[in-house]
């Protein structure tokens, strides 16, 4: 009995856990009116990892809890991802410079063509599920797609910290929920015997995480010089307008 409620709470844990990270994330961003600090490249990775997985689940059949987890990630990610958008920076490298991506590609000015993007990717491996859903190579490669772009999520935000030279703008509650969370679902992965994809996926990303936990405490908190700079200008803008 007790067996059985503790797999039961861990798989709820495994489930709502990992997408509510984000919430305080969201709320840090929507207070200050400004995403500054956080990648919006952790949107693409994890919205293109868990549309994977959830084609992955089609053909194993994980356990739910995961595929749930999936769901309610893709939701949230899609609500953070409008929400960056909005108070996208306006000193952000494609503001001042344009994109230096291929076809802008995760830069795009407006919600609309994110959206685009996600369909067009749902409809493309919904058409190759349909063709090869059958072979275990084509499902085996899905498990170690999504779980591998997954696990490079914290990639992205570790470039960031070290091109801004500071942890400004991510939240300390985000870092927090990486590596518990990672910690977490790594020994629920083994006791679990889940597939090899999930477990050398998450061995992987929670090294990333301790990588950052090291940048923390290198760099810390301090505003980057382009919040500096762009803080500078409202100031002058504020004094000219009270001199008028």
């Amino acid at each position: 009995m007790v067996a059985t409620w503790l797999s039961t709470t861990a798989s709820i844990g495994m489930a709502v856990g990992p997408p509510l990270v984000y919430a305080d994330q969201a709320l840090s961003i929507v207070k200050k009116k400004d995403a500054t600090g956080f990648s919006r490249d952790v949107c693409a990775i994890l919205l293109i990892a868990n549309i994977t997985r959830c084609f992955f689940w089609l053909g194993n059949r994980f356990e739910t809890a995961l595929l749930v987890q999936s769901i309610l990630m893709i939701l949230a990610q899609l609500a953070l991802l409008y929400i960056c958008i909005i108070y996208r920076p306006r000193l952000s490298t494609e503001a001042i410079a344009g994109s230096t991506r291929p076809l802008s590609f995760w830069q795009w000015p407006t919600y609309t063509q994110y959206v685009e993007f996600l369909a067009g990717l749902i409809l493309c491996q919904a058409i190759l599920f349909l063709i090869f859903g059958r072979s275990e190579v084509f499902v085996g490669t899905l498990g170690f797609v999504a779980l591998g772009l997954e696990s490079t999520l914290p990639i992205p935000q570790l470039i960031s910290n070290y091109k801004q030279r500071s942890l400004y703008g991510f939240r300390m509650s985000t870092l927090i929920g990486w590596v518990g969370g990672d910690s977490f679902k790594t020994v629920y992965f083994f006791l679990q015997h889940s597939p090899l994809q999930f477990k050398v996926c998450a061995v992987f990303q929670l090294s990333i995480d301790v990588a950052i936990i090291f940048q923390r405490f290198v760099y810390g908190n301090a505003p980057p010089m382009s919040v500096l700079l762009e803080e500078g200008d409202e100031l002058e803008r504020a004094l000219a307008l009270s001199e008028e």
